[in-house]
C-alpha cells in the first residue's frame, strides 16, 4: 500500500484531506507541521510522498521536503499551497516537485497523487 506523510496546519483541511486519501485506498499520517513530520520521517518509516502545505508554521513545506529528500532521496513530493507564486520564488522547491495551488477540488489531488504513481508502474519503479 502506498504511503503518505501529509503535513498540514490547516486542521480541518488536513482532516478533510486525510480521509478523503484513505477512502480511495491510501495509508496517510498526518500532521499539522514538518517539526511533527521530522520524528515520523527520521524514525525509518518509509514514505512513498510527501504531500505538504508550503506556508506552515515552524517549518515550511520547502525546507521540510528538502530534508525528506535528504533522508530518502526516493520520496516524491506534492506541495498543496494557495500561496504558490511567492513560495516558490529562488528556486526553493524540492526535486522533481509537484504543486496543486488551492483552492483545489478533492478528485483533482486523488488524480495527481494516482497519476504520480501509475506512472511509476508503468516504469516498474514502485
Amino acid at each position: 500500500m502506498i504511503r503518505i506523510l501529509l503535513a498540514e496546519d490547516d486542521t480541518s483541511m488536513r482532516e478533510y484531506l486525510q480521509r478523503a486519501l484513505v477512502r480511495v485506498g491510501y495509508d496517510v499520517d498526518a500532521v499539522g507541521c514538518g517539526t511533527e513530520a521530522m520524528p515520523l520521517l527520521e524514525g525509518g518509516g518509509k514514505y512513498d510522498l510527501l504531500l505538504t502545505d508550503i506556508v506552515m508554521p515552524e517549518m515550511d513545506g520547502i525546507e521540510l521536503a528538502q530534508k525528506a529528500s535528504a533522508i530518502d532521496p526516493a520520496i516524491r513530493v506534492m506541495f498543496i499551497t494557495g500561496f504558490a507564486a511567492v513560495a516558490l520564488q529562488g528556486g526553493r522547491t524540492a526535486p522533481e516537485a509537484k504543486l496543486l495551488s488551492k483552492p483545489f477540488h478533492l478528485k483533482d489531488l486523488v488524480m495527481e497523487v494516482d497519476r504520480l504513481f501509475q506512472t511509476e508502474d508503468q516504469h516498474g519503479r514502485l
